[in-house]
């Protein structure tokens, strides 16, 4: 039976928030827009103050905390056109929409729903013609905002025009409506079509890349979800970043890549959170991290163990390998300069750091070759 889910944009509408609560929000919403919706808050056990789901998605003063930069990564720098990033040879990225199902709250892409700015191709025409220049993009990631929040008409427009470039190869779209709205795939046999028309062509894939926070995400509902964006053909991948106070645990974690692994979802990236305005209260230390997540991963299946822990720097994806007694290895999984393409990096051990910039001693770095 199709269920119709109401999206809520005002505090006022959640009637498990008290009024103090509420005008002690309000001054902070005004900064960091809020957005959410029926189906997710219904996630929420609102009698545990630390319920993960309340705080993805409902407002902290924590978030009011100085620090960080609202482009953390400098996305800015790599935007060729409006809309269009080119940060890797082979990989274009098209922000579409800078709407999402719900505003998480540690986004690392806030300034999109706070700044109106060129930085979201609501046209993509330029970013089409941009790609048809560049032979040498084979994939491209839809992301913005949330591709799945755009009517499905509309997406097929771009799948379409995407489709008859003879050198893209394969479409990514970053996705959390999966885990915040799974009604949105559920009662929408058309997006299901347009997905498998997609996959039907010669020497095209579709991924789809959920971002599944913690297990409770995955209901009944979400699972379904998943099922019926496999049945097209869609190659499904999981990525979350580490977050304080939601998922910086390591049976959480284990639960999750497990939870995914059992339903044909590879886990992917685990992400360092980026220093972003407002996301202090996220932010894991680095070398607290990496223990968590080894020891989820040593309690797993090869299958289920297949992440990486990484960040998304400036300079490129920074894996984080480990440590020893003093040192920390990091090693770039992908780099914007081809010159650090696989450099190793060893840097002297700094227990407070929350991103590589932190790490001002470096002991040796090399290029691996081979």
């Amino acid at each position: 039976m199709e269920r119709k889910i109401n999206y809520i944009v005002k505090l006022d509408h959640i009637k498990e928030l008290s009024d103090k609560e509420k005008k002690r929000l309000k001054k902070l919403i005004e900064k960091f827009p809020f957005r959410t919706n029926e189906y997710y808050l219904s996630l929420i056990n609102w009698k545990d103050p630390n319920d993960p789901i309340r705080k993805i998605s409902i407002p902290s003063e924590e978030e009011l905390i100085v620090w960080g930069k609202l482009d953390a990564s400098n996305e800015r720098k790599y935007m060729k056109v409006p809309g269009l990033e080119h940060k890797y040879p082979d990989t274009a990225v098209i922000l579409v929409t800078n709407v999402c199902a719900m505003y998480c709250r540690f986004c690392f892409r806030k300034r999109l729903f706070i700044n109106k700015n060129e930085e979201v191709a609501f046209d993509i025409s330029k970013s089409l013609e941009y790609i048809k220049k560049h032979p040498e993009i084979n994939n491209v990631l839809l992301t913005g905002g949330d591709p799945l929040i755009l009517n499905t008409s509309k997406l097929e427009r771009i799948l379409g025009e995407l489709s008859n470039i003879f050198h893209v190869r394969i479409v990514r779209i970053g996705s959390k409506i999966p885990a915040s709205n799974p009604f949105r795939i559920i009662n929408d046999p058309s997006l299901i079509k347009v997905f498998k028309k997609f996959n039907l062509q010669r020497d095209k894939k579709l991924y789809l890349i959920t971002h599944f926070n913690h297990p409770k995400e995955l209901t009944k509902e979400a699972k379904r979800a998943i099922r019926l964006i496999q049945k097209t053909g869609t190659i499904i991948y999981n990525q979350t970043p580490i977050l304080k106070g939601i998922n910086d645990h390591v049976e959480i974690l284990k639960n999750l890549i497990e939870e995914l692994s059992f339903n044909g979802v590879t886990p992917y990236y685990f992400f360092q959170c980026r220093p972003v305005i407002g996301n202090k209260m996220f932010s894991t230390k680095i070398e607290d991290t990496i223990d968590i997540i080894e020891l989820a991963r040593a309690k797993v299946s090869g299958l289920a163990a297949k992440i990486r822990y990484v960040m998304s720097h400036e300079t490129g994806k920074i894996e984080i390998l480990g440590k020893t007694k003093n040192l920390i290895f990091f090693k770039y999984h992908r780099a914007a300069n081809p010159e650090n393409q696989g450099k190793f990096m060893i840097y002297k051990r700094n227990p407070l750091a929350y991103w590589f910039d932190d790490y001002t001693e470096l002991i040796e770095e090399y290029k691996i070759n081979g």
